[in-house]
């Protein structure tokens, strides 16, 4: 074969040569240049014109356990747009900050600060499926000042809540999950970088906290204290410790204007949450007792001691507020009737407070939620109220579609008004749930590994209405039973001979058994339980649901 014609002249061929190794040249050069669209720090300028937002910034957070990184951030809803203060307390070669749907390190949104070994470089990045690092070809992440001080290396930056690009996380109401990382060597270029190499961690935040400045609390507000009696913690997956504390005598009445918890040191991964009843004044002694809210030997008037407040810490003043407050609970009863298939990858089930219940137990002018704390156990991902009038879903009360059981917060306002009209206001939470690690069914219940769907919200005036809850009908959910084993070629009824547990984990599990219970949930009659704080029944009549024609029946939940 002929490479070059006979007519070719050396010094065509010499010209060929220096123009090719000049091409290669520009090549290598420009691979050690600054990436495409990142910012070289060293050569970033105070730009007077762009404005600094309103310091210091209102919230912060620590992201690791050692304190080497601290978050701060303030919110510009006018602009939609949030400014971070990132802290690196001692900066070797760079950090990785980012957000992803449940703190995962792929398929995530990043910024990047990391030095090539001559210079330093601010970029927004994105990882893929396997934790590989790209410099991302759309730039939201917006430095404005990085700096070194005596605490620590500072980065100042921005970004919209939304970007409208594929890649970025849309920063919206609800549990953000923080992901966080060190580099600890130099990067020649960003796509040698793979997070499940360096050392990481997660944390959650509220990233969209209301605008508005913490309240100041009176300057006669007193705090108590309601913990248990140093407990033993049992060796065993859950529980429930009941402990009665009771008040300083003659106190008269005084309005709780804030509470939060006060957990033992060390003890956080253990305790999961803490509730706070008050006893009926019907009751006229209430014995004291410490011990298992399951023992048999539990006092029997302790089941007439209702919520008033959650957490352990309570400050309270005797300055009244023009309204009592109350808390009222939403969502679903805890009971194994509700269960969730296993090796699912989204599966929902909803709680209703009808409006027969709102018609007879709130005021005719309404009430006002001022505060909403949501509530699930591990396989919970998301839960969701909505106000529902005339058939009509009105508005969102409270929503997070990045719950984590392990960061449980949450606020909302909405007003919602009693109407005078046949049917009133329903209140339905909804939650959704991941069973995919799971081989056997999950029911409705106390344990960590059972599941709740809650909403615990915060209004005034207060009612009596303590609690509004639901639950599938019993008789319909056992016609669900018979009629999956006959599928499957099992004949025998066990008509209720076993507990709904056990008739749960002797079915055959497949997409079929999963898809009737799914569609049982969502048509069969439901049975409502519309509780006064005294934990007696309001006296209300049997109705008709919206999404069913059946009859429901209100029950007691003790």
């Amino acid at each position: 074969m002929r490479i070059f014609s006979k007519n070719l002249r050396l010094q065509d061929i010499t010209i060929m040569y220096f123009t090719a190794l000049a091409a290669l040249m520009v090549i290598l050069v420009a691979s050690y240049q600054a990436p495409n669209n990142a910012v070289e720090v060293s050569s970033l300028k105070p730009n007077p014109s762009r404005p600094l937002p309103p310091l210091p910034m209102p919230f912060r957070v620590p992201l690791d356990p050692r304190g080497e990184l601290q978050l701060a951030w303030n919110v510009s809803y006018t602009n939609q747009e949030i400014y971070m203060e990132l802290r690196v307390a001692e900066l070797r070669h760079g950090v990785v900050l980012g957000m992803s749907d449940r703190g995962e390190l792929t398929n995530a949104d990043l910024l990047v600060l990391w030095d090539s070994g001559t210079q330093s470089y601010f970029g927004d990045a994105w990882s893929d499926s396997k934790g590989h690092v790209s410099l991302d070809s759309q730039q939201d992440y917006d430095l404005i000042e990085a700096k070194q001080k005596a605490e620590g290396y500072y980065l100042l930056f921005k970004r919209p809540f939304s970007t409208c690009d594929p890649r970025d996380y849309v920063i919206e109401e609800g549990t953000v999950h923080i992901i966080y990382g060190f580099l600890v060597k130099p990067l020649a270029s960003l796509d040698k970088l793979n997070l499940s190499e360096i050392r990481t961690g997660v944390q959650r935040v509220l990233m969209l906290r209301p605008d508005t400045p913490p309240p100041t609390l009176p300057p006669d507000v007193q705090m108590l204290d309601v913990v248990a009696p140093n407990v033993i913690i049992p060796n065993q997956e859950t529980t429930y410790w009941c402990y009665i504390h009771n008040l300083p005598e003659n106190l008269t009445k005084n309005h709780i204007v804030m509470y939060e918890s006060a957990i033992t040191p060390g003890n956080e991964a253990i305790v999961h949450h803490i509730e706070v009843f008050e006893c009926s004044p019907d009751v006229p002694a209430v014995p004291g007792y410490s011990g298992s809210c399951d023992d048999k030997m539990k006092p029997k008037k302790l089941n007439f001691c209702r919520r008033d407040s959650s957490g352990i810490r309570l400050y309270y003043t005797p300055s009244l507020r023009r309204y009592d407050a109350g808390i009222m609970e939403l969502g679903l009863v805890y009971t194994p009737v509700m269960g969730i298939p296993p090796k699912q990858h989204t599966f929902y089930l909803s709680g209703y407070c009808t409006s027969k219940c709102t018609q007879t137990a709130l005021p005719s002018g309404g009430i006002y939620v001022f505060a909403s704390q949501l509530h699930t156990h591990l396989a919970g991902r998301g839960v969701r109220t909505i106000l529902v009038r005339g058939g009509k879903e009105l508005e969102v009360v409270q929503e997070d579609q990045h719950f984590s059981t392990h960061y449980q917060v949450g606020d909302s306002r909405a007003l919602f008004t009693q109407r005078n009209s046949t049917f009133g206001d329903v209140l339905i939470t909804k939650c959704t749930y991941n069973t995919e690690d799971r081989s056997k069914p999950t029911v409705g219940g106390f344990g960590i590994m059972e599941e709740m769907c809650v909403n615990y919200i915060h209004y005034y005036p207060r009612t009596q209405l303590e609690l509004c809850k639901s639950h599938v009908d019993q008789g319909y959910l056992q016609k669900y039973f018979n009629f999956i084993n006959r599928f499957h070629g099992n004949d025998q009824c066990v008509c209720g001979e076993v507990s709904v547990t056990e008739q749960f984990s002797q079915l055959e599990w497949d997409e079929f058994t999963g898809e009737v219970l799914d569609s049982l949930y969502n048509t069969a009659p439901i049975s409502m339980h519309c509780n006064q704080s005294t934990a007696r029944l309001f006296p209300v009549s049997p109705q008709s649901h919206t999404h069913t024609p059946a009859t429901i029946d209100c029950q007691a939940t003790n």
